[in-house]
């Protein structure tokens, strides 16, 4: 019983859309209905500005974390129920029972969940995000290709029970399949370019 428990409270953790509520209670409107129709941290920089944009990310990567601390609190540090939490929590973000199941692409959630689970392999793709974004501007690519990395870099870097290295494997495959609009705008050249500058406040 317990650990359905535990994946039920990463469930609805994961669920809570931070973003949603931010932009609803900060203009009143919908963050699903703008830009990229996303209701993740970088539609909400795009769409409502720095700081809003910030405080989503900050509290999606927190909702990650708190998923997988519960589920070690609740299981003695089960490897496997612990890598189960992680991936339940990206599933709350992607799929919110409190949004009809239309949520966001699950990258913070997946920061939140491996920076507890994976640390050192989640800095060393991190680097891999900055470099390509810094590159390119494309938030997109850079995160399609951390996550494509990811699993190589927990085996290698970390060598961790197969649980948590499947669902590495699993939680990085999950997060490049949400990109699938993001990769064909790539392929099409029209993806959107990503700017620190912001005209809302």
């Amino acid at each position: 019983m317990m650990p359905s428990f535990v994946l039920l409270i990463a469930y609805l953790l994961g669920a809570i859309p931070f973003g949603y509520l931010l932009v609803k209670w900060k203009t009143g409107q919908d963050v699903r209905s703008s830009g990229s129709g996303n209701i993740g941290a970088t539609n909400v920089l795009r769409t409502t500005g720095r700081a809003a944009g910030i405080v989503t990310l900050l509290l999606d990567i927190a909702k990650g974390s708190a998923a997988v601390w519960i589920a070690a609190l609740l299981t003695g540090s089960s490897p496997l129920w612990m890598s189960l939490a992680a991936l339940a929590v990206m599933a709350g973000h992607a799929f919110p029972v409190f949004l009809n199941f239309r949520g966001g692409k699950a990258v913070a959630s997946f920061i939140g969940a491996f920076l507890y689970l994976a640390p050192l392999p989640l800095l060393a793709v991190l680097g891999v995000f900055v470099v390509v974004v810094a590159a390119t501007r494309y938030i997109s690519l850079g995160s399609i290709l951390a996550c494509g990395t990811f699993p190589l870099a927990v085996w290698l870097i970390s060598h961790p029970p197969s649980a948590v290295v499947w669902a590495a494997a699993i939680a990085g495959l999950f997060v490049i399949v949400r990109h699938h609009a993001n990769i064909a705008r790539l392929a099409k050249g029209c993806e959107h370019k990503f700017s620190f500058g912001s005209k809302k406040s």
